[in-house]
């Protein structure tokens, strides 16, 4: 398993993550998107309205360089910060029309190679004490 459970609970409760990739001429773009956590596969999915004709799918076209992160502050007191970043390749596709959804059958899918997860793990220890777990993953 590439997630632990408490990071694919964290990630299913979540609607809205941070897809960053690279434009053709190097610059980079982040976007706000809607994803979905696809258990059989361990993927990340981004979906969205017209997500096959916006710029970050051409990007991951182009190069399939992307990081995706979800964060939150469930409490301002005491103030606490979860974050679970996910570095790996990306794949834009089409989905046939028996998989698509409500946008639309385009996706970006990404798979982890590369996880750091902060607060997630850890939700009993207090803000100050709270380390990153970070990992590569095959």
């Amino acid at each position: 398993m590439i997630f632990s459970s408490a990071e694919i609970g964290y990630l299913n409760d979540q609607e809205l993550g941070r897809l960053a990739t690279v434009q053709p001429d190097g610059t980079l773009q982040v976007s706000p998107v809607g994803f979905r956590y696809d258990p059989d596969t361990e993927f990340i999915e981004i979906r969205g309205m017209n997500l096959a004709r916006s710029r970050k799918f051409r990007n991951v076209l182009d190069n399939g360089r992307v990081a995706f992160v979800v964060d939150d502050v469930p409490s301002l007191q005491p103030r606490r910060v979860r974050c679970l970043e996910i570095r790996g390749p990306g794949e834009a596709v089409v989905l046939d029309a028996a998989r698509a959804n409500e946008f639309g059958g385009a996706v970006i899918r990404i798979k982890a190679e590369r996880i750091i997860s902060f607060g997630i793990d850890d939700p009993d220890q207090g803000p100050h004490e709270l380390t990153p777990h970070n990992r590569n993953v095959s």
